[in-house]
């Protein structure tokens, strides 16, 4: 039984993409914005990419049977244990954005916690799934209380992620991954509309009880508003609108960019919209200085390419006899499109942009390597499936 050689290479293919991009979406960055060589990000992601494959590989090679759940619990245990004590560390050691303490500051690398700790929570919830839930038929009441001590589990998860690092967008990922898997592993179609009703509400409630939140959603409203109620009566629409307030100048310059680069782009290194009109170009709206110089051709190879590894990662967890393995491969591939869709949507002012990395491609050590680690120990266990 082989390794998947098809994701591996696919994985390959996006973090040479991301390496890429981290140079030409960078450079005038580095020059006038921070002062560096127009080096900087490439060498940085270059070493890390480089070191994501090689420990992909590694992990790859071992034996799922004796390592797969010692190392989730490791990455669980430890990235938990980070995430709770990075708020306590000194201002020396930590670097916070808006006030909330997000990475840990090491020698020549900053550590973001939770880029892992994902990784590691979608192995416990397949770990501890697996011993809780089957496929035999249980009352609505008696799913709800083996589903309690998640609901318990997941708040400390929102209390260190949404309220502590003020990310409700890795909530939003693990949130999703949660309400699927649990559907997965054996409870009934009513638990899991009420999940996603529960879900909803808990969602809207995280908005509403921030100011920040509420902002961004009017932003993102003020420019989206025109087209969405150009839909609906006007009686309707007047009630709607939103007035005085500041179309999201992020979301306007990333469609600019997007109909700037048109079919097949301006051509590599020859975009604009990097030109300090979005200085987070190569993180959040990578997508959107791609599409302005390789075009929408361009995007859409790379959300090909994206589709074929989700693809092939659900047909591991569809095709593994054991269910620890199905559902951890699973909430990895529910992780990955997940981060992709809102990424992609933000970009193009479908919904409000929520800082999420595009796996592999956004430039940064932590997202790559984690997302890594991620492929490698489904790889691992992709040696446990019978047919690929």
């Amino acid at each position: 039984m082989a390794v998947d050689k098809t994701i591996f290479y696919i994985t390959i293919a996006l973090i040479t993409i991301g390496i890429v991009f981290s140079y030409s979406l960078s450079t005038y960055a580095t020059a006038n914005i921070y002062g560096t060589s127009q080096f900087f990000f490439l060498i940085r992601q270059l070493v890390v990419g480089f070191f994501s494959i090689f420990v992909m590989w590694v992990l790859s090679r071992l034996d799922p049977d004796r390592w797969f759940q010692p190392l989730g619990f490791f990455l669980f245990f430890l990235f938990l244990f980070l995430m709770t004590i990075m708020h306590f560390l000194p201002s020396s050691l930590v670097t916070a954005v808006g006030g909330a303490k997000r990475w840990i500051q090491l020698p020549h690398f900053s550590l973001a916690p939770v880029e892992f700790f994902k990784v590691g929570f979608l192995f416990f919830l397949a770990w501890s799934f697996s011993r809780k839930f089957d496929t035999s038929r249980k009352s609505l009441s008696d799913e709800l209380k083996l589903f309690m001590p998640y609901v318990f589990a997941f708040g400390i998860v929102v209390y260190l992620i949404a309220i502590m690092q003020n990310d409700i967008g890795q909530v939003i990922v693990l949130g999703s991954a949660l309400v699927v898997m649990v559907f997965m592993a054996g409870t009934s179609t009513r638990f899991f509309m009420l999940s996603i009703v529960a879900a909803t509400v808990v969602f809207i409630v995280a908005i509403v009880t921030s100011e920040h939140r509420v902002l961004r959603i009017k932003y993102w409203w003020s420019s989206a508003q025109n087209f969405i109620l150009s839909f609906l009566p006007d009686s309707l629409a007047n009630i709607l609108r939103v007035k005085d307030v500041e179309e999201a100048y992020q979301t306007a310059n990333s469609l600019y960019a997007i109909k700037h680069g048109g079919l097949l782009g301006t051509g590599l290194g020859n975009g604009t919209i990097k030109l300090g009109f979005l200085t987070e170009v190569h993180t959040d709206f990578v997508l959107a200085g791609i599409a302005e110089e390789i075009g929408l051709v361009g995007v859409l190879a790379i959300i090909g390419l994206f589709f074929v590894l989700i693809y092939r990662i659900f047909r591991i967890a569809n095709r593994s006899t054991n269910k620890i393995y199905s559902l951890f491969a699973l909430g990895i591939g529910i992780m990955l499109a997940t981060s992709l869709f809102i990424n992609a949507f933000g970009i193009t002012g479908l919904t409000p942009v929520k800082g999420l990395a595009v796996p592999f491609v956004s430039y940064g050590g932590s997202s790559l390597l984690a997302h890594a680690i991620a492929i490698g120990m489904v790889l691992m266990i992709s040696k446990r499936v019978e047919v690929l």
